[in-house]
């Protein structure tokens, strides 16, 4: 086992520039800052702190108008010596801010360029407002969500801004840092989140086209349409979920819950699933939430309460992982994935505010290229 280096994230040493916004773009500058990366955040002249800003975690500020040369060449100064420039601006913004990629490339041959969109950097949509909802709305994700009966529902905005948004930057961002310190020469990551969703669609498309997903919801195996892998209210008006996907998980949970022998070759019957689900929602009504999870939780029955926000700090294995990290006396998620030799940390919740002369400085006098 290689010792850990306390403190030192695998990515410490790299330089990031983040032009400040909202949604996916922060998002994946806080993974980044978690992984160690030194990111130095651009903000605008006059913007106020939020209380609790977990996203905004482990940053350093520097206020600039970018409307204003002097600050615009203090920008410059800054991304001549990153790694990476993270921007998640309508197309186009950055160019009449003098700060494209043409013209830092030129300055900076090795920088790697993020871009974070909703629609991408060209098509019919690209210069159009949207949200989440509105980008996954174009991939099919958001009609295969909701209940079968009703509209579709919004995953909030896991699916979009941080699943096909964030992650795929960040993907993009470490596949570029890769290239550019094997070559010399950095590149533009085009992310929008419409692009990243639809990725994130492929097992639907593939089951798809092999006819193996009705195009309705609640329908098919992982929508909730399968009495084997949704949700159930309890006696005490509380939710547990099951997964029993494989034969013998199934077949595992039949037997501790006691469901009719009859029903017990009926997880791949579609004919038979209002039955089976309506014996599932008998038997789940006969207990508490509590006693469901004593008899079922830690077995091969994939079996899950369903609980709130506020109760993830008391579940067992929740706690015993440190799911949630106190820093400044706020609890807040702890960074993910976990490195054996370079763990990530929460360096800071506070906004700790510098000057574009200060990490230039601070920069050079640790330069080592």
């Amino acid at each position: 086992m290689l010792k850990p280096e306390h403190g030192r994230g695998p990515l410490n040493g790299v330089r990031v520039v983040e032009f400040a916004g909202l949604g996916p773009a922060p998002f994946a500058c806080m993974m980044l800052a978690d992984m160690g990366a030194d990111v130095v955040r651009i903000d605008r002249p006059g913007t106020k702190a939020r209380d609790n800003d977990l996203v905004g975690r482990g940053r350093r500020t520097v206020l600039l108008d970018l409307k204003a040369e002097g600050d615009i060449e203090r920008a410059r100064s800054l991304l001549a010596q990153a790694d990476i420039l993270v921007e998640g601006f309508r197309p186009g913004v950055m160019e009449r801010l003098g700060l494209g990629p043409d013209t830092l490339l030129n300055i900076n041959p090795r920088l790697v360029y993020g871009r974070m969109t909703g629609w991408g950097q060209d098509g019919p949509l690209s210069l159009a407002a949207g949200h989440d909802i509105n980008y996954i709305a174009l991939t099919g994700a958001l009609a295969a969500i909701g209940d079968g009966d009703g509209l579709p529902v919004p995953p909030l905005n896991l699916v979009g801004d941080y699943g096909g948004g964030s992650l795929y930057l960040l993907v993009g961002i470490l596949a570029a840092l890769h290239n550019s310190r094997e070559t010399g020469h950095g590149q533009v990551i085009d992310a929008a989140i419409c692009d990243g969703a639809m990725s994130l669609m492929t097992f639907a498309q593939s089951q798809r086209l092999n006819g193996l997903f009705k195009e309705q919801r609640s329908s098919n195996m992982l929508d909730g349409g399968a009495p084997y892998y949704t949700t159930y209210r309890t006696k005490d008006d509380k939710v547990v979920c099951v997964g029993a996907i494989e034969p013998q998980f199934f077949a595992l949970l039949c037997e501790k819950l006691g469901v009719k022998p009859e029903l017990r070759d009926a997880q791949n019957d579609r004919k038979r699933w209002p039955i089976l689900r309506a014996e599932l929602e008998q038997i789940f009504k006969g207990q508490t939430q509590a006693e469901w999870t004593a008899l079922l939780e830690g077995t091969d029955s994939c079996f899950s309460p369903v609980i709130s926000l506020g109760e993830v700090s008391s579940h067992p294995h929740m706690a015993a992982r440190g799911a949630l990290t106190e820093v400044d006396g706020v609890a807040c998620p702890a960074p993910a994935p976990r490195f054996s030799r370079t763990p990530t940390v929460i360096s800071d919740l506070d906004r700790l505010l510098t000057t574009a002369e200060d990490i230039s400085r601070q920069w050079e006098s640790t330069n080592n290229r």
